[in-house]
């Protein structure tokens, strides 16, 4: 199957360095190409993409706006969105993830790197392995904004293993580790992080992690069982 893309870069010269490379793989296609917020959840809608590389800094409607519209939309459920920035920007990348990105990359990134995240993205995985992220997202998503706390009770229609897995989950293991600390496979992980998503109304991996810190679940510097 053929990955829709859309290019969300007020840069055109980006836009198009990222096209090349995209529309040069069997796999996917550059579907549109957006210069602000405002277009790219338009445009996710019309083309239906299947995932938005979303930079954050653009006129009119940031990305992180833009994440939040296409999260927001019932319509839009199955699109995934790649947000592009650099690590400085902390806050705002937090901001993107909460808003309903399924993770982050730098600008600076290599273009095999760039391929393998769409793909990831794609498969409904999070962009959250590297050290750097995790710890980035411990440390930030440990101090919630004011009234942005999720309510830990959400956690109470869990079972106490989808309970497990997403305290593993927001620890940062991938699912093979996750298999051998509970003696399990990696597809019934699966099955028990999928079920937990449908449970907490997650969209990805990605925001099971965020709702791991913010119900209190995790806390900044813990992995669980090491």
């Amino acid at each position: 199957m053929t990955i829709r893309v859309l290019l969300a870069d007020d840069q055109a010269l980006l836009r198009g360095t990222f096209r090349l490379l995209i529309d040069a793989q069997p796999d996917m296609d550059v579907v549109a190409e957006a210069s602000n917020g405002r277009e790219a959840a338009q445009l996710a809608r019309s083309e239906r993409a299947d995932v938005v590389v979303m930079d954050i800094r653009m006129p009119e409607v940031n990305g992180i706006e833009a994440t939040r519209l296409i999260a927001q939309d019932e319509d839009l459920a199955g699109v995934k969105v790649l947000v592009l920035t650099t690590f400085e920007e902390d806050d705002l990348v937090i901001e993107a993830l909460r808003a309903g990105a399924s993770g982050f990359l730098g600008k600076g990134v290599e273009p095999a790197q760039l391929l393998e995240a769409v793909r990831l993205v794609a498969a409904g995985e999070a962009l959250l392995s590297p050290a750097a992220t995790k710890g980035l997202i411990s440390r930030v998503l440990a101090q919630p904004s004011p009234g942005d706390l999720a309510d830990a009770t959400r956690l109470a229609a869990l079972t106490p293993r989808e309970r497990e897995v997403l305290t593993l989950v927001g620890s940062g293991l991938a699912n093979d580790e996750i298999a051998e600390r509970l003696f399990v496979t990696p597809v019934t992980v699966k099955t028990h992080a999928n079920r937990a998503m449908a449970k907490l109304g997650a969209r990805d991996r990605a925001q099971l992690v965020v709702i791991a810190y913010e119900t209190g679940l995790v806390r900044a510097g813990e992995r669980q069982g090491l």
